[in-house]
């Protein structure tokens, strides 16, 4: 589990047009998460693999412009589907070996999803700030995955 002292935590607060089940199995679907789970526009997701449950894991890779590969896995700890969702990460590169966790909370009020995303044991502020940028080109990426028509997302 990841390191309580750590005091090094992004969140983020975001909302979509779309309802709570429809957001959450945009993070919990396969082949939905390597639509959007990618911290670039013309970046790629060539691999996404949930077992969703608790103990299960999930795995994605994403694929940059230059073809390298960043990739990262954990195991969930809550799934309540549509309203929280919580799961270890790791990145697969050594330099960024550090168990991390992922806690996102979903409020749908009038036919939209808050957001709420928590990532935390982050190594340092600078850690923190390269996430926070990537995290929020993935999420531009799912407001444009969920805004497609209807049946699309899901």
């Amino acid at each position: 589990m990841p390191d309580a002292t750590s005091s090094e935590a992004l969140v983020i607060e975001r909302t979509f047009q779309a309802p709570a089940t429809a957001v959450f199995d945009a993070f919990t679907h396969e082949d939905v998460l390597r639509r959007w789970w990618h911290a670039r526009p013309a970046w790629s997701t060539p691999e996404a693999s949930v077992d969703l449950r608790v103990g299960g894991a999930v795995r994605v890779v994403m694929r940059d412009t230059d073809g390298d590969l960043h990739g990262g896995g954990g195991h969930y700890t809550e799934v309540e589907r549509p309203h929280r969702l919580a799961f270890t990460w790791t990145w697969d590169r050594s330099e960024e070996a550090r168990e991390t966790l992922i806690e996102v909370a979903f409020v749908e009020s009038g036919g939209a999803t808050t957001v709420t995303f928590t990532h935390s044991n982050l190594a340092d502020e600078a850690t923190a700030r390269d996430h926070e940028d990537g995290w929020n080109g993935c999420f531009d990426n799912l407001e444009r995955v969920l805004a497609e028509p209807e049946g699309s997302a899901g």
